[in-house]
Parts: structure tokens; sequence; C-alpha cells
């Protein structure tokens, strides 16, 4: 186990190959994306305890109050580093600016949020949907499809950790022409799309309106409500949405895309937004 603190993206280990259940092994070494806990507190209380790929710990902060509904603009941050005493890395503290929403204690996570899930620690289901400072509905973004469906590759081109480990998700900013605005890799599929909003917030760039949000996974309902909550009107998948996801992109205006590949893909709602 590396030190806590470490703060790698990767790690080598040593492994045993096998082939075509052959006796014959071969040793050797192999990466392994590094997964370690970041503890994130508001004004020096802990709030949550998340499990990340060390990298963009700032970004991935300021995202995750982005999508818990606590900040929209980086004035409401007073500042955002490492807490006084702290003896490693993995942990950052956030102190708010007047006119950010000071979480209640009701809400805070009281569990670890594992990489797999982006909204565990919840601890009620009123509480699981943020109430959007942007409205969707009036962005008038329309995104080609020929655009849309050469993303995926553009993301895949852009994972560098995903090259040495082939074992963490990413996120991508395009433009609606296509440009990459900001790549992010991270071991959970939510701490990716927190990374790439809380570079956002930090370049005041939202609400991230005529932008699509591409990611590696499946569609989840986190990841939607992240995406409305950051003024993203499009948001495609490599993977498949769920219902839950289709029905808050259907009621929020937001256009949600899955099985996203060069060859074609599927619009579940919204369809105004793509160019034919």
């Amino acid at each position: 186990m590396p030190m806590i603190g470490t703060l790698t993206t990767t790690e080598r280990v040593l492994k045993v190959r096998l082939r075509d259940g052959s006796a014959a092994a071969e040793a050797g070494d192999d990466e392994l994306a590094v997964e370690e806990p970041l503890e994130i507190r508001i004004e020096g209380q802990s709030w949550s305890i998340t499990m990340r790929t060390p990298g963009d710990d700032l970004d991935l902060v300021a995202g995750f109050l982005v999508g818990e509904g606590v900040i929209t603009s980086p004035s409401h941050l007073v500042s955002l580093g490492l807490p006084a005493g702290a003896l490693d890395g993995n942990s950052v503290n956030a102190v708010l600016a007047p006119g950010a929403t000071p979480p209640s204690e009701a809400a805070a996570r009281h569990s670890v949020t594992t990489s797999a899930c982006g909204i565990c620690g919840t601890e009620s289901i009123d509480a699981i949907e943020k109430q959007a400072h942007w409205a969707l509905e009036p962005d008038g973004s329309v995104v080609a499809a020929a655009v849309l469906a050469g993303l995926p590759d553009r993301l895949r081109a852009a994972q560098s950790v995903f090259d040495s480990t082939g074992g963490v998700h990413a996120a991508g900013l395009f433009t609606a022409a296509g440009d990459l605005l900001c790549v992010r890799e991270d071991v959970g599929r939510h701490n990716a799309v927190d990374k790439v909003v809380g570079w956002a917030l930090r370049q005041d760039l939202l609400p991230l309106r005529g932008t699509v949000l591409q990611v590696s996974g499946r569609a989840s309902f986190e990841l939607v409500q992240k995406a409305r909550l950051a003024g993203i009107p499009v948001l495609a998948a490599v993977g498949a949405p769920s219902s839950l996801s289709r029905d808050l992109a259907h009621s929020s205006g937001l256009t949600l895309v899955g099985f996203s590949r060069a060859a074609g893909f599927n619009v579940y709602t919204h369809r105004e937004r793509i160019g034919l």
C-alpha cells in the first residue's frame, strides 16, 4: 500500500500473468491507478470523504461544491487549499464567502463516498436532487451530429492515465464546435466530472452554456445533475443512461446522449440541440 499523501496518479506493482490456462506464468510489473481518500472540509469542519485519484484536488472540491449547490462562482470562495496543520495532501478546506449557500449539517456526507458512487452518504431522497441556479432551456446551442460522434475518440486520445493503467474514467468539456476545453481523469466518474466543473468554476466560466460534456462511462443520475448545476446543456456518454437520469435530463432541459460512438449515438432528450 502506498502511504497516504503520495499524491501520485499511478503506482507500479508486481504481477503474474497466466495465458490460456497454461501452467507457465510470466512475472513482471504493472501500472495501477492510485485510489486514496480525500477529506473535504468546509470552514474547517469535515463535510465528506471521497475516494479519488490524486491530482487536480482543488478542482475536485470546487466542482463538488458546485454539485452540492453550495457555490456558483469563484467569488463565493475566500480560500481553497490545505487545512492548517494538515500532515498530508489528502485534505482540502474551503472557506466560503458571502453569496455562497452554507450547507446544513443534515446535508453533510457522513459516510465515505466510494469511487463508484457520487451520491453515497446523502441522508434523504429529498436531498438527492439539488436546486439548479441556471435554466438550461433558453440555451440555443446546436451541436453537429458529426462533431458529437467524434468526441469519444477525441476524449480517448487525451486519456494519459488510462493509457498507463486502463483503470480510470474520463470527462471532457468541449465547445459546440468540438474544441477541447478541459479533460480530467479519475477512478470515480463523478470525480472526473467534478474536476472538470471545478476547473471551469475557478476559471470563472460558469454557467457553461454552449458546451458538451463527454464522459467515458454510463450516464447516471448524478452526472446529469452535476451537468445541469454547471449549466452544461449537452451530456454525452459512451455507455447507457438510466431511467432516472433520462427523467432528470428531460425535466431540466438537458440534451442527453447515450451509446456515443463514431458510428452513431442515441438521443434521449431535447433532440433540438443536435444538428443533422
